[in-house]
This record gives C-alpha cells, structure tokens and sequence, in this order.
C-alpha cells in the first residue's frame, strides 16, 4: 500500500463502447455477459481489475454520446469508478473522449500521458492516435481506455497500480 492511500474496498464498473459489438448482441448488462459474449477487452478489464478491487458491473453499449453519458453517470452512482473501453480513437464514430470528458470535474492529465508513453514504447508512432484519458466526476475516477485487448491490458495495470491512491486523495482521505 502506498504512503497516502487508505485500505478501502473499492467498487468498479466497466463499460464495452463498442457499435459493431452491440449490433451483435444488443444492450448487455451484468457480469454474467463477460463470459457469455465475444468481448475480450472487456473480459481483460473483469479479469485483470477484479484481483485487486470488486467489480460490481458490467455494460455493452453503442458509440453514441448521450448513451455513454448516461451509462457511465449510473454506473457512478453504485461505485467508485468506472472503466471504458473502446472509443478512444480519432475515427468520427470514436466518440467516448467527447461524452466523458465535458462531464469531468478534474482531469488527470498524467495517466493518458504514461499510457501513451509506454504504448509508444510497444507500437511506436501508433500510440499518438489514442486519447486515453482518466478524471474525476466529483469524487469518483474515470478511466477511459482504447479498445484493443493489448491497450486494455496496459492500461488495467496501470489502473491496478493507482486506483486507490486517486481515490484516496480525490476523497481528500490523506
């Protein structure tokens, strides 16, 4: 446990931003679905967060803004987080950057910047078409990953390694 951070049980909510995938299976909720469909980011995100904090939710939606609005503001209301994947890209359908962020009340401005840093190191020149980023929605985190099951698997370590430190401080706890 680092220095300032206190033992506290975290809840954490994901959500798959994904168009093509929700054409397929619809609007899909609970954890039961990670096993059920063919989302591996968002079973890395289930399997690599759930070994230090407690994943209380799960949601397939489309690239829609109000949508991904609404998602991630509920999903913020039971827990302590949320993650998304998918939609972090520069393509007109990437639109999660767009929804999230005008709802932020703080931005964490390092976490997108060591994503990138260390995607540059695995992918070079490719890294700058994320726009990874994380923030808080008064005193709960966002984190907002790439889709690739490669970026989520970056990108949840990075979350396991800081997630209750951010709470902790964003809770004003130490």
């Amino acid at each position: 446990m680092h220095e300032h951070e206190v033992d506290i049980e975290i809840k954490l909510g994901i959500v798959t931003i994904s168009t093509s995938k929700w054409r397929k299976y619809g609007d899909v909720r609970g954890l039961k679905a990670i096993e059920e469909i063919d989302d591996e980011s968002g079973r890395i995100l289930f399997e690599e967060l759930s070994e230090s904090y407690r994943i209380s939710d799960y949601r397939l939606i489309p690239d829609e803004i109000i949508r991904i609005q609404k998602e991630v503001i509920n999903l913020l209301r039971q827990n302590d987080a949320v993650t998304t994947t998918g939609g972090t890209g520069i393509t007109p359908a990437d639109v999660t950057v767009e929804a999230i962020k005008p709802l932020l009340t703080k931005k964490i401005e390092g976490f997108g910047e060591i994503f990138r840093m260390l995607s540059y190191r695995e992918i070079g020149t490719s890294a700058f078409l994320s726009r990874t980023f994380a923030g808080l929605i008064e005193d709960k985190v966002v984190f907002c990953l790439p889709g690739s099951p490669k970026a989520v698997k970056l990108g949840s370590e990075l979350i396991k390694d800081s997630l209750k430190h951010l709470i902790t401080h964003a809770r004003g706890l130490k």
